[in-house]
């Protein structure tokens, strides 16, 4: 074969040179192949890209004691999917104000007060029982006020669930189990 000086390029490769070459391009393509495997199963075992699936049950709101502003509600919310999600804020039909969540704390002496929180967030698979121990909602008391067994609608808005309404009963302290 003749070779023309000065062109690097025009190269007829030796069999070292294919060898190191296919041997270098082998691990890459392994990698992926192994990283699309694991994809696949999880994919197919239901747990890839599945949404916050958002269930809201047994909605309750403590019937607010005579010239108390405000009260407290509870829901216990399951997210069902496989991603997780956050409660971002609460509003409620013919609830002046807005509604917030809080959470139960205490200080040394025994005394318990409410410590605003700007979202809540609900795992995959899990559930969050609110509670007067816990999380909660505090409700300002519309005028008039509420009687045991009146319902209030609530609108829970979750970052990737959206909006969920839910029910709650008011039901005197005491009379109702709670978390």
């Amino acid at each position: 074969m003749t070779r023309i000086r000065g062109v690097s390029w025009l190269r007829v490769p030796d069999r070292r040179g294919v060898r190191d070459t296919a041997l270098a391009a082998l691990v890459p393509v392994a990698a992926c192949s192994v990283a699309l495997a694991g994809l696949t199963a999880w994919t197919g075992a239901g747990r890839a890209g599945s949404p916050a699936r958002i269930r809201v049950t047994q909605g309750k709101v403590l019937l607010p004691s005579a010239g108390v502003p405000e009260t407290a509600a509870f829901f216990d919310i399951a997210n069902e999917g496989g991603s997780s999600d956050t409660l971002l804020r609460v509003t409620a039909r013919g609830v002046p104000d807005g509604v917030a969540l809080s959470r139960h704390r205490m200080t040394g002496g025994n005394g318990a007060y409410r410590s605003p929180i700007a979202s809540v967030a609900v795992a995959a698979g899990e559930n969050l029982a609110m509670s007067p121990t816990g999380v909660d909602l505090t409700v300002p008391v519309p005028e008039g006020g509420w009687s045991a067994g009146d319902l209030v609608t609530f609108t829970l808005e979750f970052r990737r669930g959206g909006t969920v309404e839910s029910v709650a009963v008011v039901v005197r302290p005491g009379s109702a189990s709670l978390p």
